[in-house]
């Protein structure tokens, strides 16, 4: 019976409340399919920085290297860190364990009301592959004659060759294995761009997308300037499959997508390396809502989404499944709903909920 070492850091505000459903779903699923989990919790957050000076200990990385994957609840508490200091924390995993994709899927459940009209289970089904260790958050700069009328802030960013080509190269892989447009072309990649603008990093981006697309000739290429990209997300949803952008896009243009998909509390992502030398970390994107902190009134549907993920990383691919289809049965049937969905049901009832149907169909 393989067993699965899970690394927990719940991080700040709702982080503990939203972990607790991750364990659930991930104990049902091993229950239900055969394997077991072996879970280690960390606290490390923002009041272990007030404490110590530092949001974990300087050997995190060796600590987390044994493990087989990691659940990050949420992180950063502006009211008590200020979120550049605890963000450094996310950063350092992600570059540490080389992390180099950010994996967000963006689909939108039956019975799941989306903001945007031209929403719907029909038209939104994308997955957007952000480059996650380098580009424009490679804290590369700096601040001369700070505090005075000649201060200047450098920011710069950094795109090597090798980084944006993996990157790329998994999207294109994605949309091969998705097989979305069923044929040929099997798929469709859009390269999310600005390389109007942006005359060097963004150019030498579309450079390395060209190179990588002469590889995979079943699959359709496509290009849409960041701007332009986020207007065409809500007025044609249906054309996108899989979307490759730079770390900031990507990080925007899935804020956007959250929305596509009925709101922050349905949308997870993972921070993976896809070779498995290091261990990948999946997490709910919906931030630690620190107002929320101890109500149990936030929505777990991106932690369980997030569970999903992990489980199919680690090659639990029947589980992964089962718990997309308990998902997609508990939102279906709209009789559990949380407060951003117009219910009043609680964090807890909701996770319940999806491992009763999980149960129910095993």
């Amino acid at each position: 019976m393989a067993t699965y070492r899970i690394a927990l850091i719940p991080g700040d505000g709702v982080g503990g409340e939203i972990t607790d459903e991750a364990v659930r779903v991930l104990d049902a699923a091993a229950e239900i399919h055969g394997f077991e989990i072996s879970t280690a919790s960390y606290d490390w957050s923002c009041d272990r920085y007030l404490e110590v000076g530092s949001m974990m200990p300087e050997n995190a990385l060796e600590l987390l290297s044994d493990f087989d994957s990691i659940f990050l609840g949420c992180i950063g508490d502006a009211n008590k860190v200020a979120d550049h200091i605890s963000l450094q924390m996310l950063l350092t995993i992600r570059k540490g364990f080389d992390q180099y994709v950010n994996l967000r899927p963006i689909k939108l459940y039956p019975g799941v009301y989306s903001p945007i009209e031209t929403a719907s289970p029909e038209t939104v089904d994308i997955l957007v592959i952000r480059e996650n260790t380098e580009g424009e958050y490679s804290s590369n700069g700096g601040i001369f004659k700070r505090g005075t009328p000649d201060a200047v802030a450098l920011q710069t960013g950094v795109f090597t060759w090798k980084g944006c080509e993996r990157a790329i190269r998994y999207g294109f892989e994605m949309a091969r294995q998705r097989n979305k447009l069923g044929g040929s072309p099997a798929g469709r990649v859009t390269n999310c761009t600005k390389s109007n603008a942006l005359n060097y990093s963004m150019v030498f981006w579309d450079e390395v997308y060209d190179f990588v697309a002469k590889d995979y000739p079943d699959v359709e290429t496509d290009m849409a300037l960041v701007d332009a990209l986020t207007m065409w997300f809500v007025k044609n949803p249906d054309w996108f499959d899989v979307v490759v952008a730079s770390n900031l896009f990507g990080d925007i243009i899935t804020d956007l997508g959250a929305m596509l998909q009925g709101g922050m509390g349905f949308a997870a992502g993972g921070n993976v390396n896809p070779e498995g030398t290091y261990p990948s970390m999946f997490e709910p994107i919906h931030g630690s809502a620190p107002k929320y902190t101890g109500k149990r009134v936030v929505n777990p549907i991106a932690t369980i989404e997030a569970v999903r993920m992990m489980l199919e990383h680690l090659g639990e691919t029947e589980a992964a499944v089962h718990v997309q289809r308990a998902i997609a049965t508990t939102l279906g049937s709209g009789e559990v709903k949380t407060r951003d969905m117009g219910g009043s049901a609680t964090t807890d009832e909701l996770g319940a909920a999806v491992v009763a149907a999980m149960r129910t169909n095993a």
